[in-house]
């Protein structure tokens, strides 16, 4: 998300995307990871057009609100379904959908408040180091 805001919506899906894969090396790799990947890279791309268009101010409350939000309701939007197209051999329907976003509700819950927290605190200085980069390497527009 702030990397969407700070360096553009591609930069933005690129930073979610390898940010996933980078975690899934770390705690380990499934069908799950191009998922995961697309699902935050969405984020990022949509963060940066969102701020590219006017609609998302670069202050921590606008970030932090369009966080939890975008978390809860796209990542989480995205990963449910995925789940139930990777683990069930029988067809999907509405009834199993429902199952699956009611049993991810409290990950998705506590995946969105951890994004407020983070970006409550870390926006401002981590868009300082970014314009600073941006600006040292003339990535200026």
């Amino acid at each position: 998300i702030l990397t969407g805001v700070a360096f553009g919506a591609e930069a933005g899906f690129l930073v979610g995307a390898v940010t996933m894969l980078s975690s899934n090396v770390l705690f380990g790799q499934g069908p799950w990871t191009p998922w995961q990947m697309f699902a935050m890279g969405v984020l990022g791309l949509l963060a940066g057009i969102l701020f590219r268009k006017g609609l998302l101010n670069r202050d921590r409350l606008s970030l932090s609100v369009f966080g939890g939000l975008a978390v809860f309701v796209i990542y989480g939007g995205i990963m449910n379904p995925a789940a139930a197209l990777m683990y069930n051999s029988q067809t999907i329907n509405w009834e199993l959908l429902k199952a699956y976003y009611v049993s991810g509700l409290p990950m998705d819950l506590i995946h969105a408040a951890a994004t407020v927290i983070f970006i409550l605190i870390a926006a401002e200085p981590m868009l300082e180091k970014l314009d600073r980069i941006k600006v040292k390497y003339g990535l200026v527009e």
